[in-house]
């Protein structure tokens, strides 16, 4: 996109539009391209809230004016899948998809990605105790430097996108979110953020040591849903990981569907949970302008009712990547350039696709609350062909 052009803005009537970004390594080309989309279609967001590959991904978007994100997005992610130093990846070799992707996933698990992360030589269990060395395979500054070429962390700051990054505390085990509105982010936080082990190391910050987010909770629309004071919302959320999923046949598929499992981070749980409790603070505010009391204790107890279901509607896009039979369980480390390619027009299709619905912007009437559109739910979306390509 040229850089002089204004980018339009999306109509809609809700007050705030926001991000969520869960986290998936390789699969956040996805996320990648669903912004592209996103952005083509006026989307600009107020708040991205992202862990892990997804922490990444909304710092390229808050750290780079609206002009400028996808040129700075597109650029970091060739960046992050060229094999050697230089502008370019291998070639894809004369064989099937299934074992050009195991040939390039074992290639990044010996070699790493440069800009992203390398192996430790010697590795871990050969360095002592009690060192940064001895707790990971790979060593991830290169990322920090790769961070800093491509995102602008003073506008991420000071400008107006809010972010929000979810990392894992390693002393209490904890879900922390690391916010704007409460402190100044760094290449650090993101880095946290993403922070997988045994693969990475864990990143202090201010003192304390954290490790991925998606260890705990790898969807951050909960954090979204619970803001205080939460305006009319329209949500984006962008999963890389599906809940459902076919019954296993080899080992193979084992592994890919125990990580589907786990870093689905029960999505389609916490946004029916986020439906029953808009419900349930709907009832209990109903029930609040009807009762009559007549005491300063009895009314200090409405105030702080009203206080607790306070919160606008909210309509979630919920975008769900479904991979290809030939990724297996290495299309999170998988960080070959094709496969980074089709991830992102993954994201650009079903966006388009998504915003064929003529209601899909609608904003839910307090009765409704909650409002969900899931891509697995409408016809032609989320669905891949099932072919060797």
């Amino acid at each position: 996109m040229d850089a002089r052009v204004k980018p339009r803005r999306l109509e809609h009537e809700f007050d705030r539009v926001a991000l969520a970004l869960q986290g998936g390594g390789a699969l956040g080309a996805y996320q990648a391209g669903a912004y592209a989309a996103l952005f083509e279609q006026g989307v600009l967001p107020d708040w991205v809230v992202g862990v892990s590959i997804g922490a990444i991904n909304a710092a390229l978007i808050a750290g780079n004016p609206p002009e400028r994100r996808i040129q700075a997005i597109d650029a970091f992610w060739h960046r992050i899948t060229r094999f050697m130093p230089g502008q370019f990846a291998l070639p894809d070799l004369p064989v099937s998809p299934a074992v050009t992707n195991w040939i390039t996933a074992s290639r990044n698990l010996m070699f790493g990605q440069p800009a992203f992360f390398k192996p430790r030589v010697p590795p871990p269990l050969f360095w002592p105790q009690d060192t940064e060395q001895a707790l990971s395979y790979y060593d991830i500054t290169p990322l920090r430097d790769t961070l800093l070429e491509f995102v602008d962390f003073d506008r991420l700051n000071d400008g107006p996108v809010r972010v929000s990054v979810g990392a894992v505390d390693i002393y209490n085990g904890n879900t922390h979110y690391f916010d704007t509105r409460e402190r100044r982010l760094g290449p650090e936080h993101i880095m946290a953020s993403g922070a997988l082990p045994p693969g990475f190391p864990p990143v202090e910050v201010e003192g304390r040591w954290y490790w991925d987010g998606g260890l705990a909770s790898n969807t951050p629309l909960d954090y979204i849903m619970h803001d205080t004071p939460r305006p009319d919302t329209l949500v984006f959320q962008i999963d890389l990981w599906p809940a459902k999923g076919e019954f296993p046949r080899n080992i193979i598929d084992v592994g890919e569907r125990a990580k589907e499992i786990q870093y689905s981070s029960r999505t389609r749980l916490n946004s029916t949970q986020a439906v029953r409790e808009m419900q349930l603070k709907r009832r209990v505010r109903k029930l609040l302008d009807r009762l009559r009391h007549e005491d300063e204790e009895a009314d200090a107890l409405m105030r702080e009712l009203e206080a607790d279901c306070a919160g606008g509607v909210a309509t979630i896009v919920h975008l769900i990547y479904q991979a290809r039979p030939y990724e297996h369980d290495s299309k999170d480390y998988n960080f070959g350039r094709r496969m980074m390619e089709e991830h992102w027009h993954s994201g650009e299709a079903d966006v388009a696709r998504v915003f064929r619905l003529p209601d899909l912007l609608e904003k839910p009437t307090v009765e409704v609350g909650i409002r969900v559109v899931a891509s697995d739910k409408v016809e032609g979306l989320g669905t891949r062909v099932k072919t060797d390509r």
